[in-house]
């Protein structure tokens, strides 16, 4: 296979060690355009998929890695000094980066937070047709499984403080959501049926 996805990783790698701060939402994107979509392209290639099958894996890469960097925020600051919450964003809330030093989300950094969550879970709407794309029986059970993943982390994180409160799954609700999405997946499959795209909560 050719080295494009390894390259664009590497091209995310470089900016993790020069980068420390993102200005706006469009930053974030170009980020993860590096260090997500890569992999989820990588992964349909290395099962034949087509390359239409791309803007769903785009969508979804993104909605996982930034539902990760919302989970980790706190950590992020804390240990690395990196902060992926764009500034325009923290700035029209009323929050400031420093926030995520403390113990608990302030009033205004949780609007931040939760606004984020809003717009990463309009991303993962963008990308529920995926498992239904893709032809490899197998890679569409594990997209679903992905899916269900992604989508009741970023329901917690539009209700929950990050900083504060666990916004992880528990093994328990990791098998419940493994098995609901195999579950789904198996019977559209058998039905054919294709999956709905609800609207994002807002829209």
């Amino acid at each position: 296979m050719p080295p494009r996805h390894a390259l664009d990783v590497l091209v995310a790698f470089r900016m993790d060690v020069t980068k420390l701060r993102y200005e706006n939402w469009d930053e974030v994107i170009h980020y993860c355009r590096y260090s997500a979509m890569p992999v989820g392209r990588f992964m349909l290639d290395v099962h034949g998929e087509s390359t239409s099958t791309w803007a769903a894996s785009d969508a979804l890469c993104t909605g996982l890695q930034i539902n990760n960097h919302l989970q980790d925020c706190a950590k992020d600051f804390r240990d690395l000094n990196r902060v992926y919450l764009p500034r325009d964003a923290l700035a029209a809330a009323g929050a400031s980066v420093e926030e995520l030093g403390a113990g608990k989300s302030s009033p205004q950094l949780l609007q931040c937070l939760h606004a984020l969550a809003v717009r990463t879970e309009t991303l993962l709407h963008e990308s529920r047709s995926l498992a239904a794309e893709v032809r490899d029986f197998r890679l569409g059970l594990e997209i679903s499984v992905i899916q269900a993943f992604a989508d009741k982390i970023v329901s917690m994180l539009k209700l929950r403080d990050s900083l504060s409160a666990r916004v992880h799954l528990s093994p328990v609700e990791l098998l419940g959501h493994s098995i609901g999405g195999i579950a789904s997946e198996i019977a559209r499959r058998a039905s054919g049926r294709r999956p709905v795209s609800k609207p994002a909560a807002g829209a």
